[in-house]
């Protein structure tokens, strides 16, 4: 029985270079897949997230989306969202609210807006706790992390979940070596962050080496680097994702809450994987968090599925 072809695009995220970001497939017609064949589709891409476009039932909504990783479906993630809206408006998708797009998917209703070249995504409501200090100790023994190292943990939760730690240092998240055997028998995904020294607010800087070297006062934000992120999925197939963007909106929330850093500033993520990921963390009047980046279609075609 012969299958049809299904338009597709393969999609590099927080990235203006393809091949520097984190990459996405996107069926553009998921109209007839069971779940058994989009799970089957996203285990053989073997990518971070497979997505499929589909039409909306929730009134309001320009799409809906249901996303994928290979070991199973998220009801939200931010590269996806993304990188799904872009081939979506690529491939000639027209928003009914002009400027902002509505995504539907399992978290809800997502507000996508056009911010030059760049698209952003309103970060989802944010439900967060303290770790259990046993759970935060294996954690960070299968990071190699000394105590001393651990600026602040939290447990976020914006759909995805991540067991996110603040580190002291930059340096310190990009030496990790994970025990990824030992994260995977956890059940965590993890999220690691540190603030550049020049970013750092005054209560940051009164525990980090780096941030006391520019004083008390932190410095107007700019478009450099400020935050270095790294995440670790071994327990839904993925040892390190490129980059995240449910991590690193959930951290903004977190990390702008508690006085940690100020928006807007940028993060990166994926140097320690050879990319280069940008993501660009802005705050509206109304204390909405909006996470944004560039997108490159690199494969478009069609699928047989």
């Amino acid at each position: 029985m012969s299958m049809p072809s299904r338009p597709f695009r393969q999609v590099d995220v927080f990235t203006d270079q393809p091949y520097y970001g984190n990459p996405l497939a996107v069926v553009l017609d998921g109209s007839g897949l069971t779940d058994a064949q989009m799970q089957r589709f996203a285990q053989w891409t073997n990518l971070s997230e497979t997505t499929f476009v589909l039409p909306a039932t929730e009134p309001g909504a320009d799409y809906r989306l249901r996303i994928f990783t290979p070991g199973g479906e998220l009801p939200f993630a931010g590269h996806p969202t993304l990188g799904s809206c872009h081939a979506w408006l690529a491939a000639g998708g027209q928003p009914r609210g002009g400027e902002t797009i509505v995504q539907q998917c399992g978290a809800g209703l997502v507000r996508i807006r056009r911010e030059g070249e760049r698209l952003a995504f309103a970060a989802p409501a944010l439900k967060r706790s303290a770790p259990r200090p046993t759970e935060l100790a294996q954690v960070a023994s299968a990071l190699g992390l000394k105590a001393a190292q651990i600026v602040s943990s939290q447990v976020l939760d914006n759909g995805p979940v991540w067991f996110t730690l603040l580190l002291d240092d930059p340096t310190t998240v990009l030496r990790l070596q994970p025990d990824h055997v030992v994260l995977k028998a956890l059940g965590h995904k993890i999220g690691v962050a540190a603030l550049d020294g020049a970013a750092a607010t005054p209560l940051i800087a009164r525990g980090n080496r780096e941030a006391r070297a520019f004083g008390a006062s932190a410095p107007a934000p700019t478009e450099a680097p400020s935050l270095v992120v790294r995440a670790f999925a071994a327990a839904s197939g993925i040892l390190e994702d490129p980059v995240t963007g449910s991590l690193n909106a959930s951290l903004a929330q977190w990390l702008i809450a508690d006085e940690h850093i100020a928006a807007p500033y940028v993060a990166t993520q994926g140097a320690c994987l050879g990319r280069d990921g940008m993501v660009h963390i802005a705050r509206d009047a109304e204390g909405q968090v909006w996470v944004g980046g560039h997108s490159v279609v690199c494969i478009a075609g069609t699928v047989t599925l």
